[in-house]
């Protein structure tokens, strides 16, 4: 994510490094004690340190992201201890101590300070993406003495992003730069991860002071709030009620991110089926037996059949959000409802459980483990329950229908499953795309699988997977995105073709819009509300427009164009054998529609599988 344009703001990634200690320093760990990868895997840049799968970032003026799993830290510079510097240098020093190495920022008028200072910094590496406003409208902040005056380029950016971040910090004092910047990163990653955003106007970037590294963090009220370990009788009544239950589901979301293994090993000790959530992809692999893949709106039948059948739901790092839950009184009608969630504002909040524990995912599943495994699985058989569930797997699989040499969607993103063996980072747009990646794509581990989920955040899918790839050296990465949705960020090939990052794009390409015609299709009487993003006067006519291919090799970068079945399979084995970025467009019929799909408010009961925009409705 990308800066704007003379921004001097930060925002701080939701991914931190090891956390600092209250009251103290960002503890460091030395070079000979990082993490080591093969050097096979991290190929590109072998001048830069080795990093294993993680990064910890920032962006300057915007929404940080992250696709981080273990932190490891950067080397820290050599000083002279009582050395006087300007502010921005100490910002990039701060950034330095909590392990950073790799910031997103575009520089302008009231940031060329930090740019400056980065340029100094023999650790930190800036990628400059093309686009400011594909972060935030954040115009960063004039000197002190002009803000309120609506000068140019004033943004009181504290007040507009106060609803959207966790924490926001004003910075009026140069010495308050090392605290505030360990304070971020501290409620950044602690309790629920969230973004902060620390705003620094140009004139403390200016200004010269002695940095004090030893400022204790200023949080008891939040320090004093933050999640105890689960009560050890809660986790024992949850045990019962699995002990008790004939048919229960395990219900698993983003909050489970960094509890992958023990969410696997509770797996393996009890026999539950697990279902996600569109931010839980890949926390359990979609391709194991017990996995219901992700349930709610466009998720599987049987995944939706499983909870509105269930006597016990296990609901671990959800929110009940309204695109899994549908009509909320009728979801999950027939479970007693246990809750597990780091954050207390969601508990109860869309659904009343009936057991509800205010704790981090993964002790909780420890605690739960540990006792199981002392009681060596007694008393628990679901093979009947999962017996059922796989018959219902049977009846209603994920599939779609062809229309000769017209290339199904679906098809497209099989065929890349299976030539990257799922082994592939995927991030996406919004859409249909979105639905048909989570569908046919195979996921099996955390953060393997990048959406912008609840946000609906078209334009998403290009930079994130350009993250994905600073992040994650030797990594396959591709976007599968939509015709419309690439064209929201589209000048990001710039920056991927400039550093030669090996993202893949694969572009659904229907020229339309083509989840709102779905709506359109099934709701309004097929009614064309200004969803064709093709040429006009070509509609009908054959012609793609834009021609991305063509736009592609204006950024430097190999791409092609398939418009038959018979063509795919090889065309998406010369991407993933080209070396760098490459673009496949892939030409889709837009009357192809995502299903299952369970309407708006609507509950299982409700559920479509069948039809396309070929109907009439």
């Amino acid at each position: 994510a990308a800066a704007a344009a003379a921004a001097a703001s930060l925002s701080v990634s939701d991914a931190a490094a090891k956390l600092p200690k209250p009251g103290g320093q960002v503890q460091r760990r030395r070079d000979r004690d990082r993490p080591r990868v093969d050097a096979a895997a991290c190929t590109r840049d072998s001048r830069r340190p080795t990093r294993v799968r993680c990064s910890t970032t920032v962006s300057l003026a915007a929404t940080a992201t992250a696709t981080t799993a273990t932190p490891v830290r950067a080397p820290v510079r050599t000083r002279a201890p009582m050395g006087q510097r300007k502010g921005a240098d100490i910002v990039v020093e701060a950034l330095e101590r909590c392990g950073v190495r790799d910031v997103f920022a575009y520089p302008g008028g009231a940031s060329m300070e930090i740019h400056q200072a980065l340029t100094r910094s023999p650790v930190i590496r800036n990628h400059l993406l093309r686009h400011e406003q594909g972060e935030a409208f954040a115009a960063g902040q004039v000197p002190r003495r002009m803000i309120g005056t609506d000068a140019f380029q004033e943004t009181p950016i504290v007040e507009l992003t106060r609803s959207i971040t966790k924490h926001n910090y004003l910075i009026l004092d140069v010495d308050d730069i090392p605290r505030v910047i360990n304070e971020a990163f501290f409620l950044a990653s602690t309790g629920r991860p969230g973004p902060v955003l620390v705003d620094i106007p140009k004139d403390i970037q200016q200004q010269m002071a002695v940095p004090s590294w030893d400022a204790p963090m200023r949080l008891p009220g939040y320090i004093s709030r933050l999640p105890k370990p689960p009560a050890a009788n809660l986790l024992d009544e949850v045990i019962r009620l699995v002990g008790d239950a004939e048919r229960p589901v395990l219900y698993v979301g983003g909050g489970c991110s960094a509890s992958g293994d023990e969410l696997r090993r509770f797996v393996e000790l009890t026999g539950i089926p697990v279902t996600t959530t569109l931010m839980g992809i890949g926390n359990f692999p979609s391709d194991d037996p017990l996995s219901l893949r992700m349930l709610g709106m466009h998720g599987t039948v049987y995944a939706n059949y499983a909870v509105d059948n269930a006597d016990l739901l296990l609901a671990l790092g959800v929110r009940f959000d309204d695109r899994v839950t549908g009509k909320v009184e009728a979801f999950a009608s027939r479970a007693k409802i246990v809750h597990v969630d780091i954050d207390p504002s969601e508990l109860g909040k869309n659904k009343q459980p009936h057991v509800s524990i205010c704790a981090d995912v993964k002790l909780a599943l420890q605690g739960m483990n540990a006792t199981l495994e002392q009681q060596q699985r007694k008393n628990l058989d679901f093979s009947a329950w999962r017996s059922e569930l796989e018959k219902k797997k049977v009846e209603f699989p994920l599939g779609y229908r062809t229309f000769g040499e017209e290339i199904p969607p679906q098809y497209a993103i099989q065929v890349l499953d299976e030539v990257t063996n799922g082994e592939a980072i995927v991030a996406t747009g919004v859409g249909q795309h979105q639905m048909w990646a989570t569908q046919h794509y195979t996921y099996r581990r955390p953060r393997q699988w990048l959406s912008s989920a609840g946000l609906g955040a078209m334009g998403f899918g290009l930079p994130a997977a350009a993250g994905a790839a600073v992040a994650n050296p030797g990594a396959t990465v591709v976007d599968i995105d939509g015709d419309g949705s690439l064209l929201m960020n589209i000048q990001e090939l710039a920056m991927v073709r400039v550093e030669d990052l090996p993202v893949k794009v694969m572009v659904l390409n229907n020229q339309h819009l083509g989840m709102v015609v779905q709506w359109e299709d099934r709701f309004y009487d097929a009614n064309r509300a200004h969803t064709y993003l093709g040429k006009p006067a070509a509609n009908g006519g054959g012609e793609v427009y834009p021609d991305f291919v063509t736009i592609a090799g204006g950024f430097g970068i190999p791409a092609a164009r398939v418009t038959r079945k018979g063509e795919v399979r090889a065309a998406v084995e010369e991407m993933m054998a080209a070396p760098g970025p490459y673009l496949l467009d892939v030409v889709v019929p837009h009357q192809e529609h995502v299903l299952p799909m369970i309407p708006s408010n609507g509950a299982f009961k409700d559920i479509i599988v069948d039809g396309d925009g070929r109907s009439s409705y």
